[in-house]
């Protein structure tokens, strides 16, 4: 080996995601399942077998079958058993960040969700779209034809092999080789989506269609209107500009948690306030660009969404813990709307000009 290069996967991006989705899962079944038994210990005569442990099993096993097995199919269960693996771990963080083992400290939420966080971020640079190597299709494409050595091989793998292989571009031997084993490959047919996959796709195309319709757009501009007047609203209120009587208002859950009254803010009340403030801004922004520009604004919403995720959600957790949990969903589901929003006017912008090029000829 003259020198150490490393190929980009292009389907880890779902392995990835996988593996936070099992880490997440993991802590939460692990906090609730503490609550119901009432924090039972493992183990006796001054032993405690802490689950840390049983991460790192989980971790280890994932290693183990990562090194050990070739194709894809072993990579769904690296992903689920070392996001399981994970979660038990990041789940533990305040027994090592504090001198008395306190498995309650009350920031280990925050830190929780800041690693969390983090590596998501990673992932997403080290996955994110660029132009990728002539290699990388290559390698790619073998990774389809792997399939074929385990008799697995489908017509849309095939295709997407043949696709990597055209971007690789050039007629090399291994190129015209793969090309020629794809070609002669034996193809197993497609099998029926099972019950959950079947739910999984019903529930998707249910939100997308009420995600899609008229009123929904609007009704989720309206949504992010309100939200800015409540900011706006809070600002009054602790500059004592807003007169008490409105200030009822100002406990809607959608206008967050914070005290009304300055004098019980302590820094993390000022630190939430000041993202809480950074995402009205890009509400406002939107606001304004949403009658001259839809998409840009759409964006807009996005960015103070993300902001909310990123950065409030933080100190939400900090201070209020497993509560914010609700907050957060919420978020993520404005969120996953207004994605789908943008790709539909991404794809409405670039389909009204291909009509009129069409209606010319």
């Amino acid at each position: 080996m003259s020198h150490l290069r490393f190929l980009r996967d292009f389907a880890a991006g779902r392995y990835l995601d996988l593996m936070l989705v099992a880490a997440v899962t993991t802590v939460i079944l692990i906090r609730f399942f503490l609550v119901l038994t009432g924090y039972p210990q493992l183990g006796g005569a001054g032993l405690h077998i802490a689950h840390v442990l049983w991460g790192g099993l989980l971790m280890l096993a994932a290693l183990v079958v990562a090194i050990s097995f070739v194709g894809r199919r072993p990579q769904w269960l690296v992903a689920i058993l070392g996001g399981a693996g994970f979660g038990a771990f990041i789940d533990e963080v305040g027994k090592f960040v504090t001198q008395d083992h306190d498995y309650f400290y009350q920031p280990a939420v925050s830190l929780i969700y800041v690693a969390l966080i983090m590596l998501y971020l990673a992932i997403r640079s080290l996955h994110r779209e660029r132009t990728a190597r002539r290699p990388e299709y290559v390698a790619n494409a073998i990774q389809d034809v792997l399939e074929i050595a385990m008799g697995d091989l489908d017509r849309q793998e095939r295709t997407r092999a043949l696709h990597y292989l055209e971007r690789a571009g050039g007629s090399s031997a291994l190129v015209r080789g793969l090309r020629g084993i794809l070609d002669d490959a034996t193809l197993v047919p497609e099998a029926p989506p099972g019950r959950w996959a079947q739910l999984g796709q019903r529930l998707v195309s249910g939100y997308q269609r009420i995600t899609g319709t008229f009123w929904f757009g609007r009704a989720l501009i309206a949504f992010f209107v309100v939200q800015l007047l409540l900011k706006l609203g809070r600002l009054l209120a602790l500059t004592h500009l807003l007169p008490p009587a409105h200030e009822r208002w100002l406990t809607v859950p959608i206008a967050s948690s914070l005290p009304t009254d300055a004098g019980h803010f302590d820094l993390v009340h000022w630190l939430q306030l000041a993202f809480s403030l950074l995402s009205g801004v890009f509400v406002a922004w939107g606001v304004v660009l949403v009658f001259r520009d839809r998409l840009r604004a759409l964006s807009m919403f996005q960015r103070s969404i993300l902001v909310a995720l990123f950065l409030t959600q933080v100190f939400v957790f900090y201070r209020v813990e497993w509560l914010g949990l609700g907050e957060l969903l919420f978020n993520l589901l404005v969120l996953w709307a207004l994605r789908f929003m943008i790709v539909r006017e991404r794809a409405t912008r670039t389909s009204v000009p291909a009509k009129r090029a069409g209606g010319g000829r």
